[in-house]
């Protein structure tokens, strides 16, 4: 399956501006859409790629487009509004780029004189509030959210804009990521990096608890379940999701640096943005933390292993003294938001291909991690359930290698979704991803973490984003149910764009729903039950 090639570039369509709908549109149906589908698929994105004349230059930069499947009897509704954010609002205002974004720098107003221009130096930097990566629900609220500490709170039915909240406010944490654990009785579990003792980093383990009676929000009742300490006590590493099951939070500290010192010196001083403040520690290799989830303790336990990035765990459990921690990495320690400027990703398909070829390699692994060990067993290995290792140092470091549960040349299995109520944190055999070619996305992926057998749905020209689990209500296996995903094929007629309807067993098409207008890019979302 890894033959594919995509010379026609329709890829490109991914990262072009599109507008918002003022009211939803109706989607044109093949196949039959299951009858207890119902509910919305909301994902968010990029929508504007540039602002007046200034362009955003990276995949992470362009104002956050909310979008909305809706399924009803069988009928299929699209729907989408930019996100009123500040980034978003000043931007249309003053028809230029007046925040900076993750790749692009915005330059001061041009019309103030050069003495406000010179005071606006100290004023250090407007942190953004453009949430363009995920959604999800706290209490009966739904979050647009990035990985800064602001998140915007909107309304899931009709996609406006409510308010911007500050998490500074409500918790100690100066952002948190996108990917938050939501547990059944939905409490909310997030990780950002902080001020920890006497000014060293560190990192916060927050926690929200669910909707209570007294129906008051949740923010305000939110705290700090568990500190993970830093590497490098300037440098905190930059975290995209870590892993959580019943007992364990489990924290992957990689070698992807924020240089502090940078981050917080005046950006407009050197022209500056967030990209700029990356760099990559060449020795440490990974270290990862665990730690009691209820009791909030860190286990003494030092695991060590090569250098890799990680942006999103696909599930973590328990077994038998062990927590097994599968994860998509990228090997090695150069920063792959690197390769995923625009100006790169919308190259011709010989372009993208060569500059994917210098990138680090992706590959699904399984860690191992002993949760008990015993001096007496130095120089052994302590795993024996898998071919993964764990072997203990005489240091008392554990070297960590893994099993590899999924590895094709530059292509990746990403954006792992799987059955996420009943089977998050605990033994599970199905995860369902994005697959990557050359960065490129262009089909999507089963995989059976056990056999490591694969399904695959992939057209021609055709680019699918994350794809999203849906149970069915009566289920009796794990992979009951369907898989969402919008697909952009923009080469063929009238329709550039569908929601794609899969069977969950086999990847098999059930149906499609086509709309007439282009969807660019999307990262994350949710599927939420009517």
């Amino acid at each position: 399956p890894f033959r594919v090639e995509h010379p026609a570039g329709g890829y490109k369509k991914l990262f072009e501006t599109v507008e918002e709908l003022s009211s939803p549109v109706t989607a044109h149906v093949t196949g039959r859409i299951p009858t207890w589908l119902r509910g919305s698929l909301l994902r968010c994105g990029p929508g504007l790629f540039e602002v007046g004349s200034e362009p955003y230059y990276h995949l992470f930069d362009g104002q956050a487009l909310l979008h909305k499947f809706d399924f009803k009897e069988g009928h299929v509704t699209y729907h989408r509004r930019f996100l009123r954010t500040d980034s978003y609002v000043r931007g249309m205002t003053e028809k230029r780029i007046v925040i900076t974004e993750f790749g692009t720098y915005a330059y001061p107003d041009p019309c103030k004189n050069i003495f406000s221009r010179f005071f606006s130096y100290f004023k250090g930097v407007e942190v953004t509030d453009n949430a363009l990566v995920n959604i999800y629900p706290v209490g009966e609220d739904y979050y647009a959210c990035t990985e800064t500490n602001f998140i915007t709170r909107i309304n899931p039915d009709t996609l406006e804009t409510i308010k911007q909240v500050d998490l500074c406010k409500y918790v100690s944490v100066n952002g948190a990521t996108a990917h938050p654990h939501i547990e059944n009785d939905g409490t909310v579990y997030n990780i950002g990096n902080c001020f920890g003792k006497n000014f060293s980093l560190a990192y916060n383990i927050i926690r929200i608890p669910p909707l209570q009676a007294d129906k008051e929000d949740p923010m305000n009742k939110s705290e700090v379940v568990v500190q993970f300490p830093c590497s490098d006590r300037f440098k905190p590493s930059y975290v995209h999701s870590f892993g959580l099951t019943p007992n364990y939070l489990v924290f992957v500290e990689t070698p992807v640096k924020i240089n502090l010192l940078k981050f917080l010196s005046s950006w407009s001083l050197w022209g500056a943005n967030y990209m700029d403040c990356f760099e990559s520690n060449e020795t440490m290799g990974v270290w990862l933390h665990v730690a009691e989830k209820k009791k909030g303790r860190l286990l003494n336990l030092k695991y060590r292993t090569s250098a890799f990035n990680l942006f999103h765990h696909i599930n973590t459990y328990e077994d038998n003294g062990f927590l097994i921690v599968d994860l998509c990495t990228w090997k090695g320690f150069e920063f792959v938001y690197n390769y995923l400027y625009l100006a790169n990703l919308r190259g011709n398909w010989d372009e993208v291909k060569r500059h994917a070829e210098k990138a680090p390699q992706p590959e699904a692994r399984r860690y191992v991690l002993p949760l008990s060990i015993d001096k007496a067993d130095t120089g052994k290995n302590l795993v024996t359930l898998t071919t993964a290792t764990a072997t203990l140092r005489s240091d008392e470091t554990i070297w960590l290698e893994p099993e590899v549960i999924f590895s094709g040349p530059r292509h990746a299995f990403e954006f792992p979704q799987i059955n996420y109520g009943k089977y998050g944190g605990k033994p599970y055999t199905y995860t369902y991803g994005l697959g990557l070619n050359h960065f490129v996305p262009d089909r999507l992926c089963k995989l059976n973490v056990k056999t490591k057998e694969t399904w695959v749905w992939q057209e021609p020209d055709s680019y699918p984003s994350e794809p999203i689990f849906v149970s069915h209500p009566d289920a009796l296996e794990e992979d009951d149910g369907v898989v969402l995903s919008i697909v952009i094929s923009p080469g063929v007629g009238p329709k550039p764009a569908f929601l794609l309807i899969l069977n969950a067993k086999d990847m098999s098409e059930v149906a499609r729903a086509e709309v007439e207008v282009m969807i660019p890019v999307t990262f994350h979302g949710c599927f939420k039950r009517a």
